[in-house]
């Protein structure tokens, strides 16, 4: 929902002093408005195309390496977030974070590799079916649209079908085999794995069971000694990265708008909407 504060003395539209989730094909209208200053949060959220390990379509993992390696992350970037926000790389940690296996290889388009995956799998050509909705975030449609696009190149034919809104995360999320869907990020590691990549956590959204992985994370909840527990996440991101059953291909950065009037110092919650919904507390007129 979009968050704004009315009052009446806006420069140039005089309705509101701040406005969250911008539309991002319009930002670049607003930053020729001189009263107007743009908030960008990149990494505050992720988006995924989530593979049921479990299902007949992607329970072989040579099969989701052919799938990871079949889109194109920064085709994606610049169509569908227009530059803003980063690409993934197929786990659940945002760039940017303390917590991120900065010497993890960036994951690209390689639709070759994706086709030796697919023989590994004794599979020539490979058809899917993408149940996709724009409830996941805005653009997931076209998104889904451009992955097939791209990963026919591959060999790899993707049907879209688009779903309503209504009732899309309780009738098809984690329950069909092939969805799109979308996280808000956190400033843990633990959090992130714990809530959605964990056995037997209720939002798995590719119902993952990696039994090394579930070992690390209940070996880093008590590890103090930093560094080592570091060590650990920099391996749980490269298990999910290569074993796992989401594609993570975006950050969304998450984009406001607010009037030169509305002032703020540090923000608190570097990957949040609006400060965390804290301006009311945080945030001040001039």
């Amino acid at each position: 929902m979009t968050q704004m504060t009315r009052v009446s003395t806006l420069p140039g539209f005089g309705q509101v002093d701040v406005i969250n989730k911008v539309d991002l094909k319009t930002v670049a209208l607003l930053k020729r408005n001189p009263g107007l200053v743009i908030e960008e949060a990149k990494g505050a959220q992720r988006y995924t195309f989530p593979m049921l390990c479990d299902s007949n379509e992607f329970n072989n993992n040579d099969i989701r390496m052919a799938m990871k390696h079949a889109i194109n992350r920064e085709t994606l970037l610049a169509s569908v977030l227009h530059g803003y926000g980063l690409v993934g790389n197929d786990h659940p940690i945002q760039p940017g974070s303390r917590f991120i296996n900065a010497a993890l290889e960036q994951r690209r388009y390689d639709p070759d590799k994706s086709r030796f995956h697919l023989r590994k799998a004794w599979v020539e050509s490979l058809k899917v079916r993408l149940q996709a909705c724009d409830a996941a975030y805005t653009g997931a449609v076209d998104a889904s649209v451009l992955f097939k696009e791209q990963a026919r190149q591959a060999g790899i034919d993707i049907d879209v079908v688009r779903e309503p809104a209504d009732g899309y995360f309780s009738n098809v999320w984690i329950k069909q085999p092939f969805t799109t869907s979308f996280w808000y990020s956190s400033l843990t590691a633990d959090r992130m794995f714990s809530i959605g990549y964990a056995k037997g956590a209720a939002w798995n959204e590719t119902l993952w069971d990696n039994a090394r992985f579930n070992q690390l994370l209940t070996a880093a909840r008590g590890e103090m000694n930093a560094p080592l527990r570091q060590e650990m996440y920099n391996a749980m991101q490269a298990l999910y990265r290569d074993d796992g059953g989401a594609i993570v291909p975006l950050f969304a950065s998450s984009v406001a708008a607010r009037s030169n009037r509305l002032s703020h110092g540090p923000l608190t919650a570097p990957y949040g909407e609006l400060d965390g919904l804290r301006l009311i507390e945080r945030w001040w007129q001039a």
